[in-house]
Formats: C-alpha cells, structure tokens, sequence
C-alpha cells in the first residue's frame, strides 16, 4: 500500500515533533480526525503531561485530549525511535532568536537529524515552524537525502507554515486555510492529500517552501508595521491632545481601503515580536536593509517606555513621585483571555518600574505566576482587592472576565492601554 493510499483510508501513522501551542492542537485535530499519531519532545513535562491526558494548552479540549489518549489515537514520547514507522511527520518546534536578534535554527536542526536517523522510505516531512525562507531546502532537505533516500519519491518534503492564534474562537487549527509549498510537485500533491485529510479548510499550493517560509512571515510583519502605525499615531495624537480611539473609530467607518489596528503597552506573543527579524536577517544575504521593518520595530519596542512615561506625568499632577507610587498591573498575558506569557509587554512594564523604585503587584486570572525572561525574576498574582490602596492601576492586558465598571469605581486612578474602560465616563481614567 502506497503513502497516498494509507493517508486516504486513515492507515497512516503521523508523527508530531514539538508539543507546544502549534504541535498539541496539531496532534490532536489529526487524532480526531482518525490518524493514529504518536509525538516527540524533548521536554519530560509535556510527554507525562500528554501521556497522562492532562492538558496543557488552552486551545486544546480537555475531554477531546482524554478521549484520544484513553483510546490510543494519541500518546508521546522523549525518544525519536517512536517516529520510526510513521508515514508522516509534521515538525513543529520553535525557532526563536538569539541574542543578537538572529534566527535560531538549533531546534529544526536537531529535530531533522534526529529524525534522520529514524525516518523509513515513502514518509512524507512537513515543516511547520515559523523561520526564514530557505530554511527547508538548506537544512531539511540535506538533512532527509543523506542516507540515499531520494527526493520526491522515497522521502517528500514540503513547509506549511501554522497559522495558530491562541484565543480566537472562531478559527482554529482544523478550519485555518492552509498554505503549502513542497519541495517538488510530487511533495505537494501528497501534502495537500493529506491536509485535506485532517482539516477542514482550503489547501492553497505554492511553488516552493521559500514562498510558504516568505508569506508566513509577511502575514506577521504585516501586522507588526500597521500595529506600529497605530502606535505612533498614539504618541502623536497624546501630543496634540486628541484621542487616538476615537480616530480609529471614526477611520474604521470606511468600507475599503482602512483595516484597523489598535495601539497598547507593547507587542507580544511568539509570532509579532520576532518574525519580521527572520526576514531583516536573511534581506542581509542579499545587500537588502529592511529601513520599514526595523523601523517598526523600533516603534512597538518603546512603547513600554511610553506607557511608564505617561504614568509618571499621571502622578505628577497629583503630588505623587513614581518612586513612592504603588502600582497594580492588570494582566500578564500578551492579549486577552489566554494564559500565555511570550515576549508579554509586562515584562519591559515591570523592569522599567523597577529602574524607579516602584512598588508593584500584579493580577491575571490566567497566570498564577509569571518568570520575567529579562531580569531573571519571578512575579506572582495577587488578589483584586482593595484596589484603593493603589495609586494607580495599568490595565495591560483586557481580560473580558474583568468587571471593568467596578474597577474603576475602586481605584483612584486608571491608565488603560487597551480601551478595555471604552463606554465608561470617569474623572479617574486616563487612556492611552
């Protein structure tokens, strides 16, 4: 029986290389939908959590996973050897940058070796991590064909980039449209076999990996330069004593040609943050500066610094130094109504508050406890009571659970740089 043939009557063992927010949600779409698939990673706490049916990621269905697992569609492993008779291997590890804000591709290159060593002939290879174009062809590919497998027709290889937005409700891993670009025409045609076998949504075909590997990061460089317009459409508008709010409202009225974004204390999550600056490392390669990017960047990574800026004049006029201020954080998380931390403006917010000496507490619902990657600090969550003891309190991430009218009716001051207070007239709150 051929690749195609197993795929198509779900005989097909799929395997998962990275269990975190893209490789869990990705594993078990594929087990719901009949694939047996067992997943690798090298973190002892994800495999006993999986194995265990104890979820750990908020976009994953506590019962579904209990479900798979207690039947044997799902279980895990430390150990690459479980990927040795599977038919298809999505690898889905992260790609983070160093620290002179360089890609850090360690993660795929030990995946693929290690999964060289493993791999049996007709297995198709998906790279679904977030990297630089020509990723998949300089290291995947040299990685798989140096036993001898031959390319397109013992081993096929292709990168579909994860289009995973933790907390959105209305799209998830199985009705996100995905993009594929596999290495040959035949790495293609298998690759979208099998993801029309699993999703539930269109299957877009381009013409190689680098395509895939450059609109991924488009999508997210995108969104970081029109976030960073908004941004400084804020510090602006602060200037001049207009309220950017109510511009974006009145610009959004358009029906073509305007497409909102909103400002806030900083930009977070694993996607904005670090994607554009895969692109600005390899535009290197080809003498191209990317002035637009970079510029970007520089816009969204100060507006921690403007938010504490703000603060501070908040309290000055009312007698009130930053350093003997106390000051409530309200959410941790990078946006609402989810419980991940990564590259989450509070960490900048927290190190420039304590640059001044600045008693601080924080409170999410989501996150019990939080270590700041900057400073090598540990911060925990504190009650929301006696919110009058604070001098002021930042609204940095605008969890819907929050009863907003009653927070401001306990605190003496408000900087909310969500808009989270929108509808809300009080004296006591200052907007970004």
């Amino acid at each position: 029986m051929n690749l195609k043939e197993k795929i198509r009557n779900k005989t097909a063992v799929v395997g998962v290389i990275g269990l975190g927010y893209v490789g869990l949600p990705m594993a078990v779409t594929v087990a719901r939908k009949g694939f047996k698939v067992v997943g690798v990673d090298v973190s002892e706490y994800a495999v006993t959590h999986v194995n265990s049916a104890i979820n750990y990621i908020g976009d994953v269905d506590d019962d579904e996973l209990k479900e798979l697992v207690q039947s044997g569609m799902l279980k895990a492993s430390l150990d690459y050897q479980i990927l040795t008779d599977t038919d298809v291997v999505l690898i889905a590890v992260p790609t983070p940058l160093d620290k002179y804000q360089q890609p850090d591709s360690s993660y795929i290159r030990a995946a693929v070796n290690s999964l060289a060593k493993h791999v049996s002939p007709e297995t198709l290879v998906i790279l679904e991590s977030t990297t630089y174009p020509g990723t998949t062809e300089e290291i995947v590919v040299p990685a798989l064909t140096a036993n001898g497998l031959e390319l397109g027709k013992d081993i096929f290889i292709a990168f579909s980039p994860e289009r995973v937005d933790p907390g959105n409700r209305d799209f998830k891993t199985v009705n996100t449209p995905k993009v594929v670009g596999g290495v040959t025409q035949a790495c293609n045609e298998i690759s979208r076999i099998f993801y029309e076998a699993v999703l539930d949504a269109p299957i877009y075909l381009v013409s190689s990996p680098a395509v895939a590997e450059m609109e991924k990061i488009y999508e997210n460089t995108f969104r970081n330069i029109n976030i960073a317009l908004a941004n400084e459409m804020t510090i602006l508008c602060e200037r001049m004593g207009l309220d950017v709010w109510e511009v974006i409202d009145a610009a959004k009225t358009k029906p073509y040609g305007f497409m909102a974004f909103y400002p806030g204390p900083g930009i977070g999550g694993h996607c904005i943050p670090l994607d554009p600056f895969y692109l600005t490392w390899k535009a290197r390669e080809y003498g191209y500066h990317t002035r637009l990017i970079e510029l970007a960047g520089e816009i969204n990574n100060h507006m921690p610094e403007f938010v504490i800026n703000k603060l501070q004049k908040m309290l000055n006029l009312e007698g009130k130094a930053l350093s003997r201020a106390q000051i409530l954080l309200l959410g941790a998380a990078y946006k609402k109504d989810i419980e991940d931390m990564r590259e989450s403006p509070i960490q900048d917010l927290t190190v420039l508050l304590e640059s001044y000496g600045t008693c601080f507490q924080y409170n999410d619902p989501f996150i019990s406890e939080f270590h700041n990657e900057i400073n090598d600090k540990i911060y925990h969550s504190v009650p929301l009571t006696d919110l009058e003891k604070f001098d002021a309190v930042i609204i940095v991430t605008d969890h819907t659970c929050y009863d907003y009218q009653k927070i401001v009716e306990q605190s003496r001051m408000i900087l909310d740089t969500r808009n989270a207070c929108k509808g809300i007239t009080a004296d006591n709150i200052i907007r970004l």
